[in-house]
């Protein structure tokens, strides 16, 4: 697993060079006439958007929390991401309506610079690709790296499309392959709505399975029960849990050690860093329906609250009333 400079260093040069190749792609679409090249540069825009995306993930991650950003500034990347998919979706619009233009009225295209463009751009991203495959523990590098494949795929379709020019002058081969580019590209778009969506809603992540989460609960020793489970996103690759667990009647030292051994599992098998986990023995309050707004009312009970990683805050550990 790669450091976090080891982290911005290769996602500062993955992107300097995708930029590289968006440049060489758009000037020889230009230059070919090549719907389905520019095409191909507006797939490559979206890696651009992803790899600054992953690097500004990877810097904002260091940045300390303060009075006004408690949870630190994880979450800026969800505003970062909503720019880019509307981006991609202004992108998919231009390029279907200028692909259906030309399915009408198809343009002469020079099919070898079209394959010579695209074939400089399947070279730097799999340089590109390679470099990221080194670090794909992070959930930000893994998509840079996913966003970088998919364009690898497209540009080898530019070239068989450039090659059905060359050798059979079928201009049609060039709208239809940009209508298909833009289908990529429209699905790229809608899986980084639908995560935006669900970090906004403070749904939770895809890769949790809450009855997985449960069973490693209340399969800790001294835990009776538990109840009020919530895990959501803070960002794209950091994730939160709070919980109310029921402990047997027990000093509140070894009600503290539940809490560290929980985190500490919580932490390992589902990457949950940030838990904050209230403790219950004598008065459980898991009977009451804690609807929406319904929560913040008094118990007599042993509070244990902690986040992972950190140690509990003087007075975080108050004793029973």
């Amino acid at each position: 697993m790669g450091t976090v400079r080891d982290r911005i260093s290769t996602l500062k040069l993955a992107l300097a060079l995708t930029c590289l190749v968006l440049v060489v792609e758009l000037a020889g679409g230009l230059a070919s006439h090549s719907l389905a090249l520019l095409s191909d540069a507006g797939h490559v825009l979206t890696d651009v958007f992803a790899l600054g995306l992953a690097w500004f993930a990877v810097a904002q991650a260091n940045r300390p929390a303060d009075k006004s950003r408690s949870y630190g500034y994880h979450r800026v990347s969800i505003l970062a991401a909503l720019l880019n998919s509307i981006v991609l979706i202004v992108i998919v619009i231009a390029i279907g309506y200028e692909a259906l233009r030309r399915l009408a009225n198809p343009e002469p295209v020079q099919g070898g610079i079209v394959i010579v463009a695209a074939l400089v751009g399947i070279a730097i991203n799999t340089y590109v690709a390679f470099g990221l495959r080194g670090d794909t523990h992070n959930l930000n590098m893994r998509a840079a790296l996913m966003h970088v494949t998919g364009d690898i795929g497209a540009s080898i379709g530019v070239v068989v499309a450039g090659a059905v020019i060359l050798l059979t002058g079928w201009l049609y081969i060039d709208p239809l392959l940009s209508l298909a580019i833009a289908v990529l590209i429209a699905f790229g778009a809608w899986r980084i709505v639908r995560e935006t969506v669900n970090l906004l809603l403070e749904g939770t992540p895809r890769e949790i399975d809450l009855a997985a989460v449960t069973a490693e609960i209340t399969g800790t020793e001294l835990v009776s029960g538990m109840h009020d489970l919530h895990v959501w996103a803070l960002s794209s690759d950091e994730m939160a849990l709070s919980v109310h667990v029921v402990v047997d009647d027990c000093p509140l030292r070894e009600a503290e050690h539940v809490v560290r051994d929980l985190e500490r599992r919580l932490c390992d098998r589902f990457s949950i860093g940030h838990t904050t986990i209230q403790v219950e023995s004598c008065h459980p309050c898991g009977e009451i329906n804690h609807g929406a707004g319904e929560h913040n009312h008094p118990h007599d009970r042993v509070r244990v609250i902690s986040s992972a990683g950190h140690p509990p805050a003087a007075g975080s550990v108050a004793q029973p009333r």
